[in-house]
């Protein structure tokens, strides 16, 4: 059976990608399997003591995720930072996954993106200028440490990332299965053309705009993201 693993984004759960599993689900009917993943220090799911709050570790969480698949290598939904985790994983193993869909996934990070978004991540700020989003957090994190420690991290990671980046065009190049970088045409985050660069650096990438979609993953339709893994699933079936 075909299974699609389901990745989130920075500040995201597992919880919060359950309306799009749901869908590919139901499209699948009963023909695939549908798993999400949780990245440590998200959602319910706490940092272990030892473990860092680093992208090189969340590659290898979705690594043993992967490994637990019954059946041929998985096809990854990876939106935001769950897509930039699971293009480095295939980089590094390539073949893991029989095909891949990012939305809104950043590529490219240098120094200054990099603390250009980290700056962002206040959790002082946030909970003064937009309390309803820091409630919504608040819930969502709550079992695993807290919304202000995670955003502390993640801005951290983002700088950590952006002084050594995972992926670099040397490691995009070697990515050789079925890849479509997807990108709203209202994503504030990352450019319909910072997407299609990131495609052209693969072998069998290609760029898909979405029209008039944000970078939030509430916002986006789930049918289009059904759409979006439709041809990955023929391919791989």
């Amino acid at each position: 059976m075909q299974t699609i693993l389901v990745s989130h984004g920075a500040l995201g759960s597992a919880e919060q990608m359950q309306p799009i599993v749901e869908a590919l689900r139901d499209f699948g009917d009963g023909r695939v399997r549908v798993e999400a993943l949780e990245f440590p220090g998200h959602g319910r799911t706490p940092l272990a003591r030892d473990d860092a709050f680093r992208l090189p570790h969340f590659v290898d969480v979705m690594a043993s995720a992967v490994t637990a698949v019954d059946g041929p290598p998985p096809v990854l939904f990876g939106y935001s930072m769950g897509g930039y985790v699971g293009l480095s994983l295939e980089a590094r193993m390539p073949n893991t996954f029989s095909g891949i869909v990012t939305l809104g996934t950043k590529v490219e990070w240098s120094p200054a993106s990099a603390e250009r978004e980290a700056s962002r991540l206040d959790p002082v700020v946030l909970q003064l200028k937009v309390p309803k989003f820091a409630a919504v957090l608040a819930a969502r994190h709550e079992q695993a440490g807290g919304w202000e420690t995670m955003m502390v991290r993640t801005a951290a990671l983002l700088r950590d990332n952006g002084n050594a980046p995972l992926l670099t065009v040397e490691s995009l190049e070697r990515i050789a299965i079925p890849v479509c970088v997807a990108v709203g045409t209202k994503d504030e985050t990352v450019s319909v053309a910072e997407a299609q660069a990131a495609a052209d650096m693969m072998l069998r990438a290609r760029c898909e705009a979405l029209e008039d979609i944000p970078h939030p993953i509430e916002r986006v339709p789930v049918q289009r993201i059904v759409d979006l893994l439709r041809p990955m699933l023929s391919s791989a079936s």
